[in-house]
């Protein structure tokens, strides 16, 4: 049996009293990429839908867009769109190959499938310093924030999936907020507070929040006697298979050397190891 990662009730009324007017920038952020994703396809879709839980800002992304909620099942039908996008959601699903298989299903043969998730290094310090408050004042630890994966481990979703030339990348960003309590006002704001199905229900003692807050000041400044806290978007991207569809040549087949077809010289990846995209940074 599936795991039940998320408390649905909670989750609904977190996103039912979300205030995205005054915290939308990280959805503005991933439509900006997206946006970039598409432009580079170059591809008129005439079929799209948006899974989100957000359809007031991700309703009007790509006109005419079939919008659903993250049910399960999901409210699509099988083969019917030529565009799937999964927007700002999957972090919260128990099941999120299911989520992506039936995105698949409800693509045509040669569709594509988009999709934008908080990832793995998202809220860390946040984790960092409400598990150290709870040991302090409470005596022991709950869960807080969602155990978001990481980029690589979402990107093998798409394999897991059935989709073709599957790609994943991440975007961090580094935000600052004048104290810890502002940056969880955000968190409210965003829809995004505590719907964990294994948290502390009880109300927490009144030291809680200031016990974290003066730890997060401690531990992760930022400048002009500001906190920072990260945000990792992680995009993933992939197409329905179908027969026009490139394919790998298996290891060891290839009868040229790409440095050969270039022009350049061959060298030593370990020696020049690939670097994240630099972060981007923000004051709240």
């Amino acid at each position: 049996m599936q795991p039940t990662l998320t408390d649905a009730k909670a989750l609904a009324a977190h996103r039912a009293r979300a205030d995205l007017a005054r915290a939308r920038f990280l959805h503005d952020e991933a439509m900006l990429e997206l946006q970039e994703r598409l432009m580079d396809v170059n591809r008129r879709f005439t079929s799209p839908a948006v899974v989100t839980d957000f359809p007031e800002i991700w309703g009007e992304f790509v006109e005419t867009a079939e919008v659903v909620g993250m049910d399960d099942p999901l409210s699509l039908q099988q083969g019917a769109h030529d565009l799937v996008i999964h927007a700002m959601s999957l972090h919260w699903a128990d099941d999120p190959v299911g989520q992506i298989v039936q995105c698949r299903r409800a693509l045509k043969p040669d569709g594509l499938f988009l999709a934008v998730a908080f990832g793995g290094a998202t809220l860390t310090e946040l984790r960092d310093v409400m598990a150290q408050a709870e040991s302090t004042v409470m005596g022991g630890i709950s869960p807080r924030v969602a155990p978001m994966a990481e980029v690589r481990d979402m990107g093998s979703l798409l394999q897991r999936a059935g989709l073709a030339l599957p790609v994943a990348d991440s975007l961090r960003k580094r935000v600052t907020y004048s104290s810890a309590i502002d940056l969880m006002r955000d968190l409210r704001a965003m829809g995004e507070t505590n719907a964990l199905a294994e948290r502390h229900r009880a109300i927490p003692p009144r030291a809680l929040f200031p016990t974290a807050a003066a730890l997060y000041a401690e531990r992760y400044p930022a400048e002009e006697n500001r906190i920072q806290a990260t945000f990792e978007l992680v995009f993933l991207t992939g197409w329905a298979p179908h027969e026009s569809q490139q394919t790998p040549l298996r290891p060891g087949a290839a009868t040229h050397r790409l440095a050969e077809a270039l022009g350049t010289r061959e060298f030593d990846e370990s020696a020049n190891p690939v670097h994240d995209r630099p972060d981007e940074e923000e004051s709240r």
